[in-house]
């Protein structure tokens, strides 16, 4: 659309990973010299994390634009699969023949090792690339471990690289996974891009897309640094939404005003307007929790856009209103914008959801960070995350742990928890989605634009079956297994005999005896929990309900009643 009008030949922030656009910043430079060493004859095990958006498959898209002679590559885009189909996958995308249908682990490896030695025979390497290998089961990594085992005297046959979020690294800490942590052999990690950085990579992309390098204004890169912390593909997101802005404004450049809107439209302004945020503390009763205060700004943002859906006013008449003030404005300049803002009562009576399909989702779609910070809001509003900090790490010291499984609907209602639902949209897009009420028909979602209730039959289809809760840590411990001993296993003792109606008489012992096993595995299994005589997280947080804190958040309100 707006293309013709800057003379550009083609957009030049689509978030398409394109080779073309690569921008190889210092860390982007590093990541891939690791992935190229690894397709060399000595390379073996490598491991590239960084954080969503950070340019990850864009390097990968890299390394194979490169067309490295005598290099066959095998490409894993799913990493959720059984240890059967994850290795038969492979066997796919390197052409190696095999029995129909693959019923046996063992004839699929011996074929695949029968193929890496007539490669290796032919001078001919092979690559094993495996993207959101944080999603790997750890029964499919102790294969892919197993699979670093083919190898000649003198090499490796295969050179495997595992290409994941920062919880990959996470993952790979395990003790039961320290083995194949262990045999990695080069490890690099993608970053935000600093300010020169952010201003270097939208300057290489309009000259690449045939466009000026002045096109954006000094400052209207700051700003656009400001909003997306150095995040590539946030950068891209704004970046085309401010082109499109200055384009329907008959703007020549792009300034801070039009960033501020293009990431108002895009990002959700609510999470960048610290000045606003501020400002409606103020004006709110100390008592409103954070998930109001957001869900005000949220609904401020798109009435001062002129865009709210009458149906979440309750209003068939709604105006346009005045514009929105730039969004580091100091809080006097923001209260000009008042008259556009529900009133205190409004904000503190939770809005009733609104009946959809899953067709309005994607119109709710907000960045992964975002998501977070809704659920981190719902347990605590006065926690800060410092920027750098791995949240989960971070939470530890709120005495908040993070919780990320796999499961269904029936795990979801046992766990009780508000929860970050994985989607997997029809065109192949991931959505994050905040899950704040459940019951045996449907959900209801926490968006940007106010409580949504779905039928979870249309929501499963879309569910990948994974999640992220958090929840109340008692204690440090996250696993306490028959070898334990100490203050966890007292705390673990009184729990159980709180669930079991009894009062212990002091002293608690703190040994991890029979008798103990035995009343774990009983209350794991009245509680439809693997009764395998070890508190792991799911124990442990049944556990806490047992004397569960006042204000803990739940999702025992799905039955609200909706909007017509």
């Amino acid at each position: 659309m707006y293309a013709a009008y800057f003379s550009l030949r083609e957009p030049p922030f689509s978030i398409a990973p394109d080779p073309s656009f690569l921008y190889l910043s210092a860390g982007h430079q590093e990541a891939l010299g690791h992935l190229l060493y690894g397709t060399g004859q000595y390379g073996g095990f490598v491991q590239l994390t960084g954080e969503v958006g950070t340019g990850k498959t864009t390097i990968v898209r890299s390394l194979l634009a490169q067309k490295l002679d005598n290099v066959d590559v095998a490409m894993i885009h799913n990493p959720r699969q059984s240890e059967l189909e994850f290795v038969a996958s492979i066997c796919d995308e390197l052409g190696v023949s095999y029995p129909q249908p693959a019923t046996s682990i063992k004839t699929l490896v011996d074929a695949l090792n029968e193929y890496l030695l007539k490669a290796h025979a032919a001078g001919r390497r092979t690559v094993l690339i495996i993207d959101e290998a944080q999603n790997l089961a750890p029964s499919v990594l102790e294969q892919v471990r197993l699979l670093t085992n083919l190898e000649t005297d003198k090499e490796k046959l295969l050179r495997i690289m595992l290409i994941g979020q920062p919880e990959l690294a996470t993952l790979l800490e395990r003790p039961d996974l320290r083995q194949l942590a262990s045999r990695i052999t080069a490890r690099a990690q993608l970053k935000a891009l600093q300010p020169s950085d952010t201003e270097r990579y939208i300057v290489h992309r309009l000259r690449v897309a045939n466009g000026a390098a002045d096109l954006f204004s000094s400052a209207a890169i700051r700003r656009v640094h400001r909003y997306t912390q150095g995040i590539p593909r946030l950068i891209n997101i704004v970046c085309d939404r401010a082109l499109l802005g200055a384009y329907a404004r008959g703007l020549r450049t792009v300034t801070p005003e039009v960033v501020n809107q293009a990431a108002a439209e895009a990002l959700g302004l609510e999470q960048r307007t610290p000045a606003w945020k501020r400002w409606l503390s103020q004006l709110l009763p100390r008592r409103v929790p954070l998930l109001y205060v957001e869900a005000a700004l949220a609904i401020a943002t798109l009435v001062v856009a002129g865009v709210i859906a009458a149906q979440l006013l309750g209003d068939k008449h709604a105006t346009r209103p005045a514009a929105a003030a730039p969004a580091d404005a100091p809080a006097e300049a923001a209260a000009n914008a008042s008259a556009t803002l529900p009133t205190t009562a409004a904000v503190v009576a939770p809005a009733a959801p609104v009946d959809v399909d899953v067709g309005a989702l994607r119109a709710t779609a907000q960045p992964l960070p975002l998501v977070m910070s809704r659920l981190i809001g719902l347990w605590d509003d006065t926690i800060h995350i410092a920027r750098g900090d791995t949240v989960c790490r971070a939470l530890a010291a709120s005495k908040l742990g993070c919780y990320r499984g796999q499961g269904d609907w029936a795990a979801l209602q046992g766990i009780n928890r508000p929860a970050i639902l994985t989607l997997q949209l029809p065109e192949g897009a991931t959505q994050y989605v905040l899950l704040r009420g459940l019951n045996e028909d449907h959900a209801v979602l926490d968006t940007g634009s106010g409580p949504l209730r779905l039928p979870i039959s249309q929501l499963g289809e879309l569910w990948t079956g994974e999640f992220l809760v958090l929840w109340r840590k008692d204690i440090d411990d996250t696993l306490i297994a028959p070898t334990a001993r100490g203050n966890s296993v007292r705390w673990l003792r009184t729990r159980l005999a709180q669930a079991a109606g009894h009062k212990l008489t002091p002293p608690v012992s703190d040994q991890f005896d029979s008798d103990l096993r035995k009343s774990l595995t009983q209350f794991q299994s009245d509680h439809g929990l693997e009764a395998d005589g070890r508190a792991g997280v799911r124990s442990l947080m049944a556990l806490a309900d047992i004397d569960r804190a006042v204000g803990t958040p739940t999702l025992e309100i799905a039955d609200a009643g909706a909007k017509p």
